[in-house]
């Protein structure tokens, strides 16, 4: 990882001799399932170009809201849907929307449970019956669940089970302190969480790809710095790191 960041440093435009005149400091505001990746790149990033980030990292309703209060950002990272929606409202610069990376969903147990199969449909669909509880992530996988139960026919059995982590938490914490037997999430959110196991992704056809993407916000205040944090988020030394943290670039 030192020398991605030594490349990194050496990619990033004006990374030879910043500029302190030039310095800002960036307001982000990013989805949780971006937040290593973006904490990753960040510090070679400040030190290449003088700039400062502000991260704040939300679930994704709570992201709409703290847009829609009237809160400040110069870069927004989100679900690509969200990204158009906020487009079509006029709350981003128009062509302003660049995919960063994507991800699945992904299943785990607390680590000194026993690891049901779940590589087929029918081999989740037995597990989720037998799991008493079920963690669902609070972000953009919430609405897609019951989805997948009622799809599996097993929703009048399962959705009763469902819970959700509170703000600031998420399924791994819930797995981790025994308050739920089985766990559903962005496999970016549970491989690397401690106190987990992480199973593997939903199998075949039930799996949810969502692309992660940014956008620059209308009010923001350092659309030039915002730009040029984008242009780290999708360098060539940004998708190991995207792919360390279990995600696909773009």
């Amino acid at each position: 990882m030192k020398a991605i960041v030594v490349a990194l440093l050496l990619l990033i435009p004006g990374a030879a001799a910043p500029s302190l005149a030039r310095a800002a400091d960036i307001a982000l505001l990013g989805a949780g399932v971006s937040k290593d990746t973006v904490n990753e790149l960040i510090p070679a990033f400040e030190r290449a170009s003088g700039h400062r980030v502000i991260a704040t990292f939300d679930t994704g309703p709570a992201l709409r809201k703290r847009l829609a209060a009237g809160e400040t950002y110069d870069l927004v990272i989100t679900t690509a849907s969200e990204i158009d929606a906020f487009l079509k409202d006029g709350k981003l610069l128009a062509g302003s929307r660049t995919d960063l990376m994507k991800t699945g969903i992904g299943v785990a147990v607390r680590a000194d449970a026993p690891r049901p199969d779940i590589s087929t449909p029918e081999a989740l669909k037995h597990a989720l019956l037998a799991a008493k509880t079920i963690g669902r992530s609070g972000g953009s996988s919430a609405v897609y669940i019951p989805e997948m139960l009622a799809h599996l026919g097993i929703a009048a059995e399962t959705v009763p089970r469902l819970k959700q982590p509170l703000p600031g938490e998420q399924v791994p914490d819930l797995l981790a302190r025994g308050e739920v037997e089985i766990g559903l999430q962005q496999t970016s959110e549970l491989i690397h969480a401690p106190g987990i196991a992480y199973l593997g992704p939903l199998p075949g056809e039930l799996q949810r790809v969502t692309v992660y993407a940014a956008g620059i916000p209308t009010t923001a205040r350092q659309q030039d710095a915002a730009r040029v944090l984008v242009e780290t988020l999708t360098g060539p030394e940004a998708v190991a790191i995207i792919r360390h943290n279990g995600m696909d670039p773009g």
